[in-house]
């Protein structure tokens, strides 16, 4: 398996995690929802049901977390990075990457293990109500969402080595994003001609870029590239 393939089938995995995790937003409305009602309509509020949306929505917060760095998501405070040719980039996303990303989460996975394990031993409950639910469910996500994010920071320092060696970054998944909502409202408004919405599209592709702090890289850089790799 060479090095795309891997970083596609490593993407996939964390895609399908963070897609699969999203649906307990429905679960965690639904149980809002519910409590809203008993509380105000009924005035049966449940003892424990704050407990069990920290639950999910914590759940979700984690399980996300290896999607998020797929996508390249994560919010990024650096001035000079933007500025960096792609082997600027992955030079310093590498040396990132080993001296703080990987000690740091294979502690948050270690000290994560031993903590579900000593909540399932003692089979904890929530102290905050006299009704609390287990939490030992919810503790083993903590190593559980360490493992995601490890495997696709693995990913991502590959991609860096691919980077380093190409001078492209490889391309990720594709996913629907604001900005193909945005690309689909202009293309169906009768109001926008298509110079309009041609301007339009291109400012918020800039912007994203900005967002995402990646530079856009030359044409015949990624030809360079893909001779070399073909």
């Amino acid at each position: 398996m060479n090095a795309r393939r891997l970083l596609r089938a490593i993407d996939q995995a964390s895609y399908w995690s963070g897609k699969a995790a999203a649906w307990l937003i429905v679960a965690l409305t639904f149980v809002v929802s519910i409590e809203v009602f008993k509380r105000y309509i009924l005035n049966a509020p449940t003892a424990w049901i704050f407990d069990f949306n920290n639950m999910l929505y914590g759940t979700l917060f984690m399980m996300c977390g290896a999607y998020t760095l797929a996508a390249a998501g994560h919010v990024r405070a650096d001035f000079v990075y933007i500025y960096m040719k792609p082997r600027g980039q992955a030079g310093l996303d590498l040396a990132l990457y080993c001296l703080f990303f990987v000690p740091g989460i294979l502690g948050l996975i270690y000290a994560g293990y031993d903590y579900a394990a000593l909540s399932w031993r003692i089979g904890e409950h929530s102290t905050v109500t006299a009704e609390g639910p287990p939490v030992y469910h919810f503790k083993t996500v903590i190593p559980l969402a360490g493992a995601l994010v490890m495997l696709q920071g693995l990913a991502e320092i590959v991609r860096c080595i691919e980077c380093l060696r190409t001078g492209a970054w490889p391309p990720r998944l594709e996913d629907v994003e604001e900005i193909d909502v945005i690309d689909t409202q202009l293309a169906h408004s009768e109001y926008v001609d298509e110079e309009s919405r041609r301007a339009a599209m291109e400012s918020a592709h800039a912007i994203d870029e900005a967002a995402r702090h990646r530079t856009v890289v030359d044409e015949a850089v990624v030809d360079e590239a893909r001779r070399k790799d073909s």
